[in-house]
């Protein structure tokens, strides 16, 4: 069974700047487009970032493009989301997992909390 760790959240102000990182382990991680999801408050989880098995294809949500970035390292099964210029409007639980519909995706790591402060 794959397991997903994901690190790096913590408390920033309004334009500050966050680096998470999720660590995969339980099957092969370069053969999976990876993704970057979120879940605030009340509100349903959400798609923010993915990237292809071998990093050269990104794809972002409208609210975040321009301001994240999705990488990862095959070599450390590990998947980064650098994130700058923070808004309140981030804050929310923070998760990594293969890229595919949300519906679909059986097993979540406990995720990582983001929090902005205006």
């Amino acid at each position: 069974q794959v397991q997903l760790v994901e690190s790096g959240g913590g408390l920033v102000q309004a334009g500050g700047s966050l680096r998470l990182s999720c660590a995969a382990s339980g099957r092969t991680f370069s053969n999976y487009a990876m993704g970057w999801f979120r879940q605030a408050p009340k509100k349903e989880r959400e798609f923010v970032a993915a990237i292809n098995w071998s990093g050269g294809s990104t794809a972002y949500a409208d609210s975040v493009k321009g301001r994240f970035t999705i990488s990862r390292d095959n070599a450390k099964n590990t998947v980064y989301l650098q994130m700058n210029s923070l808004a309140p409007e981030d804050t929310a639980v923070y998760y990594c997992n293969e890229h595919r519909p949300i519906a679909t995706l059986k097993y979540w790591g406990q995720g990582t909390q983001v929090t902005v402060s205006s």
